[in-house]
């Protein structure tokens, strides 16, 4: 089971949209670690939305989706309607 994800930080104010096939928890916790990259610039990362998918192309072609959209309105938008 692979996921499409969308972390926010209220420090930045910005959202990060990934996939993964490993555990979210996982995953969030190595966004969290000390490591270079986008999500490095917070410490307090938080999953906000997941998708599930029967395997990897298919949530990275939803982050690619989520990605092209450039608006937060639309990803506080998605948010609101998988509640």
């Amino acid at each position: 089971m692979c996921f499409c994800y969308i972390l926010y930080s209220a420090s930045t104010d910005k959202y990060y949209i990934g996939h993964s096939c490993e555990d979210l928890q996982e995953r969030l916790r190595k966004h969290l670690s000390n490591h270079s990259g986008f999500t490095s610039k917070a410490k307090d990362w938080m999953i906000v939305f997941s998708e599930t998918f029967e395997d990897k192309s298919k949530a990275y072609k939803r982050e690619i989706e989520i990605k092209a959209w450039k608006s937060k309105s639309k990803i506080k938008k998605l948010m609101t309607l998988s509640h």
